[in-house]
């Protein structure tokens, strides 16, 4: 019995420490939006802002899946600048940090509605286009391939300005 839980802990462990962190927890949030957004204009590219946090195991598990497909990540390269964007609903971050987070929450128009991660798409002026609940990419304990691309391709630029 012993041997077993020992092996379920170690991998446990083993399974928490495979997916790195992608959230940047002390960046500004709002200059961060607003970099993506500068970065796009100039490459003629739309942003998608990933919201979520380190805490978030489908946060994490998304952004490494992303990384591991080159069809995925081919896409998301050629078409948007991909970001990050840290949200901690916890209040004892201190005030400073929570009020930053609602005043990012009300820059994206509330995305948090849809739970997390959640997807955010701007265009090149930083409008925000769409909503992506990632619930609807999911397939099992992972991500859906088809459904991801799909969501991609439905929003770059050529596919929204024609």
């Amino acid at each position: 019995m012993s041997i077993l839980l020992i092996a379920i802990m170690a991998l446990t462990v083993q399974a928490q420490t495979t997916t790195k962190k992608v959230y940047d927890e002390e960046i500004n949030q709002l200059e961060q939006i607003d970099k993506a957004v500068a970065d796009a204009k100039a490459s003629g590219k739309f942003v998608i802002a990933q919201v979520g946090g380190n805490w978030c195991p489908w946060c994490l598990r998304f952004a490494d899946f992303i990384t591991k497909d080159s069809e995925i990540a081919q896409t998301i390269s050629d078409n948007f600048v991909y970001i990050h964007v840290n949200y901690n609903p916890r209040k004892s971050e201190g005030e400073e940090k929570t009020k930053l987070a609602a005043q990012m929450l009300k820059r994206l128009n509330s995305p948090q509605r849809f739970g997390f991660p959640v997807f955010v798409v701007l265009d090149e002026n930083g409008k925000v286009l769409h909503h992506q609940d990632s619930s609807f990419l999911e397939e099992g304990q992972g991500y859906d391939k088809e459904k991801v691309l799909r969501f991609f391709k439905s929003w770059t630029p050529k596919a929204v300005k024609e």
